[in-house]
């Protein structure tokens, strides 16, 4: 059994304590208006390419996202659109890259952020002529609504060749990827 007891009128702090015990336990709330955010409350993801993905030359195409390391709200669709929907409103910061990779020459790979199917954020990591393998990456903060509001990661070779995004390198770790956390509640 916990009890609640509010320390003083004026101070505006409440202290935990656990009434079968010695000991107390301090939960400090910020001065805020809204939603105090809890672990429980702040959905977290990380979805990434489970295999190859080959792809046209010069053509933006969506990442197939299909293997997730956590979805701690179960926000992102690793099965039919590969996107990430979350169901709390606010602010998410998102980080994601691509590793592409040219069978002949790939002279340039994009990484796009799309939300609600348009362009938000984009990064490109450009090469020379024959360069086989060119890894970008990105981050950027994105308000989300909470209901209909959803991000896809498309990505961007161009080249000659066969052209791929690559699931993972040969130590192991992972290339083509997208990850997310809620910082702000709305």
């Amino acid at each position: 059994t916990m009890s609640l007891k509010l320390n003083t009128a004026s101070g505006g702090s409440i202290t935990l304590q656990e009434a079968d015990t010695a000991s107390n336990l301090t939960a400090t709330l910020p001065a805020a208006t809204g939603d105090v955010m809890v672990s429980g409350n702040m959905p977290a993801f990380f979805a990434r390419l489970g295999s190859n993905q080959t792809v046209s030359f010069a053509t933006e195409t969506k990442l197939v996202l299909d293997t997730e390391l956590f979805d701690t709200n179960s926000n992102f669709d690793i099965t039919t659109n590969y996107r990430f929907t979350p169901t709390v409103a606010g602010y998410y910061q998102i980080s994601y890259a691509a590793r592409g990779t040219g069978s002949t020459a790939n002279t340039n790979t994009s990484v796009i952020l799309f939300k609600n199917g348009s362009a938000y954020t984009s990064n490109l990591a450009a090469g020379i002529v024959g360069t086989l393998v060119l890894f970008v990456g990105g981050s950027s903060l994105v308000y989300m609504n909470g209901s209909t509001d959803y991000l896809e990661l498309y990505g961007s070779i161009s080249g000659t060749g066969t052209a791929s995004f690559q699931a993972v390198n040969a130590n192991g770790s992972y290339q083509t990827y997208m990850s997310g956390v809620l910082v702000r509640a709305a």
